[in-house]
């Protein structure tokens, strides 16, 4: 008996490191779940490739006055329509939002990343963004109107990274923004800048804000006729 309940210990023992060993197999290299950003940003290949993949952005979107009008109590409100365009198609839509805020002066906040040469496969600059929210002079940018979530992968970038698991994915998406104040680690990941644009214009009717990124992430307007 005892000869028996040995055995059966010396079973459940062996059991019990297959699957360990399967949990760590599966959990990690099969699904994906345990990587972390850094090591997505420096040992994943694919990564690297889409973020080489990466075209100069141009124009990514605009802004449109829909309406500016003065209240009963004197203070203006202009009414705007966002719109940020696809990479592939400047003139597809993947995201159109309507603000209305008090003043003329309209601020849009949103975050940029920055990759160096060894990030980059062909050593060219690339730069990628998240917008954040709009505001106006009249209130605190915390009380802005959201326009991108983050840590939700950006509806312009759902393509970048199709090639990774879904968990991989998310990892990146909520973990390259908090790098911003870690600067070992950003030069470990050939990682120039993460930073905050906040760009702001007077804005007008009869008038669009084309926004542009160059591929050092410089963000800004160009002001064009509304056709």
């Amino acid at each position: 008996m005892a000869h028996k309940v040995m055995r059966i210990r010396g079973l459940l023992g062996v059991l019990a490191v297959l699957v360990l060993v399967a949990a760590g197999y599966f959990g990690r290299g099969f699904f994906g779940t345990a990587v972390t950003i850094h090591e997505l940003l420096g040992e994943n290949k694919q990564l690297k490739q889409a973020i080489t993949n990466l075209t100069s952005e141009e124009q990514i979107g605009y802004a449109k006055v829909i309406s500016q009008r003065t209240d009963e109590d004197g203070s203006l409100r202009t009414t705007i329509r966002f719109v940020e365009s696809s990479r592939e198609d400047k003139t597809k839509m993947v995201l159109q939002k309507e603000y209305t805020i008090e003043g003329d002066i309209i601020h849009f906040d949103a975050l940029v990343v920055t990759f160096g040469d060894k990030m980059i496969m062909d050593g060219k600059s690339r730069a990628l963004y998240l917008w954040r929210r709009v505001y106006g002079e009249h209130m605190p940018p915390q009380e802005g109107f959201p326009i991108e979530e983050a840590g939700v992968e950006p509806r312009r970038y759902a393509d970048l990274l199709e090639m990774l698991p879904a968990e991989q994915r998310r990892v990146f998406w909520t973990a390259i923004w908090d790098l911003a104040n870690d600067p070992e680690r950003l030069k470990q990941h050939d990682i120039k800048a993460i930073y905050g644009n906040v760009i702001y214009q007077k804005l007008r009717e009869g008038l669009i804000y084309v926004f542009k990124i160059s591929p050092t992430g410089h963000l800004y307007p160009e002001v064009v006729p509304d056709m």
